[in-house]
């Protein structure tokens, strides 16, 4: 640094004298259309469903499900990812109902299409704990352990009903090795190469998630260590993520987004696909129970938030405050 006398000649504070010059400088933006909008659907409500730990967010009944979607394109959100919540008596071990054409997930496929069109992209969740009365992501052996090639049998099918039910895009979010290629395969087959595939790619085995478990109403009956991945590992995702790319993903995604970003930057200087990362209720719930209580200034602690995710790497983030956060940039 160049000093004359006792003061600095050189003065990065120049480039942050003013809103205007801090916006004109700035480095990372957000922008609506970064945003993909989580949203839960339960099958037999007649009202919104409030979930008492992800203050502002809903297990919503099909018309509210729609009436979100529309106020998700209003506000210039790219997406919205949906989770099916079943009757209660009607998981069992296989997770039927996500493979049911008339099931919750794919009946509410057909109303967001049916509403939005191609103006929003409609993404759904592929995976089987929302319907399994364990819980589990796949399906169980007789020591009960995730049977991970039993359980691609059944993604492949949940792939071609979500795909004939509308979705242009399909999310594998189970991490069973070899998904991605079965789950391509499988929509191949129906000659559905239209759809996408989003891969969880670096899914990790988060305390984070606590909240999205009454979100979805799980059952799960221990842990999902042995198929999510270890957190204190990195290389791990890298070596998810080659085999993602090979078995023909179009998009990847790091999963939880705030304890992972050094992940998520690896990841995205990695690829030339599109990086997503997905900032999950724990994530959103600390900041909401932090507010409350007047400890962090809300809308400002989310936006920040979300530029340090798109700053890592991300070029979509999939968040509960998709719409808020949109029409606060707008």
């Amino acid at each position: 640094m160049t000093t004359y006398g006792s003061f600095p000649g050189t003065r990065p504070r120049r480039l942050r004298t003013t809103p205007t010059m801090r916006r004109m400088v700035a480095e990372t933006r957000l922008h609506p259309a970064d945003f993909i909008l989580p949203a839960f659907v339960r099958e037999g409500v007649n009202e919104p469903v409030p979930i008492s730990s992800m203050p502002g967010v809903v297990q919503h009944t099909r018309e509210t499900l729609k009436k979100a979607a529309a106020e998700a394109v209003e506000a210039g959100v790219s997406g919205i990812m949906l989770f099916g919540v079943p009757e209660d008596g009607k998981k069992d071990a296989l997770g039927t109902c996500g493979t049911d054409p008339d099931g919750i997930l794919q009946v509410a496929l057909r109303d967001v299409r049916a509403e939005v069109g191609d103006d929003l992209i409609v993404m759904s969740d592929l995976c089987l704990d929302e319907f399994t009365d364990h819980g589990h992501c796949g399906v169980l052996d007789a020591e009960g352990r995730v049977d991970n090639d039993a359980t691609l049998e059944r993604y492949a099918e949940m792939a071609q009903v979500q795909a004939d039910a509308g979705a242009h895009v399909v999310g594998p979010s189970g991490m069973m090795d070899g998904q991605i290629g079965v789950v391509r395969d499988a929509l191949d087959q129906i000659g559905r190469e239209d759809v996408s595939i989003l891969a969880y790619t670096a899914k990790y085995s988060s305390a984070f998630y606590g909240p999205f478990r009454e979100a979805v109403g799980s059952s799960l009956r221990g842990d999902r260590k042995t198929y999510q991945q270890d957190p204190a590992n990195l290389r791990e995702s890298l070596r998810e993520l080659a085999l993602d790319l090979e078995e023909g993903a179009d998009m990847v995604m790091v999963k939880p987004a705030g304890p992972y970003l050094d992940v998520l930057a690896r990841v995205a200087d990695a690829v030339d696909v599109p990086v997503a990362a997905y900032q999950i209720s724990g994530e959103y719930s600390m900041i909401e129970a932090a507010a409350e209580k007047g400890w962090v200034e809300r809308d400002k602690a989310i936006l920040e938030t979300l530029t340090g995710i798109k700053r890592a790497g991300a070029r979509n983030i999939l968040t509960y405050w998709a719409v808020e956060a949109a029409r606060m940039l707008r």
